[in-house]
């Protein structure tokens, strides 16, 4: 009996060495720390189809891949972005550049300078009460126009096509007093012949029969830098990294829009634009993709900024010209190209 006990605890303690033999001994699985964003405040002129690539990138999680947590601010007009900027409240800008030739001239302590281009065609289009398949710029004269706000980049390359065109301002009548976001909703009401909208306004100005699109601006005026990001020197000189990882992000987002149909771009910036449906939302990245809107390496040629200048000029804008090197860096767009 008791060569039985002692052979069971026998096998017992075998059996338990043979157990603990096969174990491992328990580890605590460390994971490494998430990465630690910056936030980044970034105050746009408008929130528009437009600006697609901005958007995939943002959606595509391009920014938070930099190490960037991007706070966007619609500011609702160019004059209110560059106060946002000026006073800290924004740390970019995302405008038309004359903003930036302006507050310069003003003799801004702290330089607002330009280091991505976005746009490279301007981006409204102008809408008429009928159908003008037809259509030539000398059916504006003697017609009222709904115009953009004097010395903005809507308003200043629709007058740079007038004048191209050898139409005189003085041969219509331009309304630059309706507040930008409010243009088509007094089209629609019945105010002006004409009227310069954005998208989406134009393409829902078509679909209610309030208006139909006879022309693009961005295709009439040419490749013109409508809109690019900016930031005060002091800024971009302390925060070097955070400007080039911005820069990044918004390069990933132009290959995303350079490489995919325009469904597909639709597709992904359609939570930003919640009062869009789908279908509408293609149609008008098609409509921008077609005429080659969006710039493919966001460097910020000097080509362009003095074709900037020109423009400026021909509406009475420029008190004198500036440096390119003053209001210009190019480095961070290079070398986002690059990656």
């Amino acid at each position: 009996m008791k060569k039985r006990i002692l052979s069971t605890f026998t096998l017992l303690a075998l059996l338990f060495t043979t157990i603990c033999g096969c174990t491992k001994e328990p580890t605590i699985e460390t994971q490494s720390p998430a990465k630690e964003l910056t936030p980044v405040k970034l105050n746009e002129v408008a929130h528009s189809i437009f600006y697609a690539p901005m958007y995939v990138a943002i959606e595509n999680g391009y920014f938070k891949e930099e190490g960037i947590d991007l706070d966007l601010v619609t500011g609702y007009g160019a004059d209110k972005t560059m106060t946002a900027l000026l006073s800290g409240e924004a740390d970019i800008g995302f405008m038309g550049a004359e903003s930036t030739i302006y507050t310069f001239q003003e003799g801004a302590n702290d330089v607002i300078k330009n280091f991505a281009q976005l746009t490279q065609r301007a981006g409204n289009f102008l809408v008429a009460r009928e159908e003008m398949p037809d259509f030539s710029w000398d059916d504006l004269i003697g017609k009222n126009v709904i115009g953009g706000r004097k010395g903005g980049m809507p308003e200043m390359v629709f007058e740079y096509i007038l004048k191209q065109n050898d139409i005189s301002l003085t041969a219509l009548n331009i309304d630059q007093s309706i507040d930008f976001g409010s243009t088509a909703a007094a089209f629609s009401g019945g105010q002006g012949d004409f009227t310069v909208e954005f998208e989406p306004a134009a393409t829902k100005l078509e679909q209610e029969g309030s208006g139909y699109v006879v022309a693009s601006l961005g295709v009439d005026s040419g490749y013109v830098p409508y809109t690019s990001f900016s930031a005060k020197s002091s800024y971009i000189d302390t925060n070097p990294e955070i400007i080039q990882g911005f820069t990044n992000a918004l390069q990933k987002g132009m290959i995303y829009c350079q490489n995919h149909s325009s469904a597909e771009i639709a597709k992904i910036i359609l939570p930003q634009f919640d009062d869009t449906d789908l279908n509408t939302l293609t149609t008008i990245v098609t409509r921008y993709h077609d005429q080659d809107t969006w710039k493919g390496d966001l460097v910020f040629e000097k080509a362009s900024f003095d074709l900037l200048q020109d423009i400026l000029e021909s509406a009475g804008e420029l008190k004198e010209r500036v440096s390119y090197e003053d209001l210009v860096t190019t480095k961070f767009a290079e070398t986002a190209s690059k990656k």
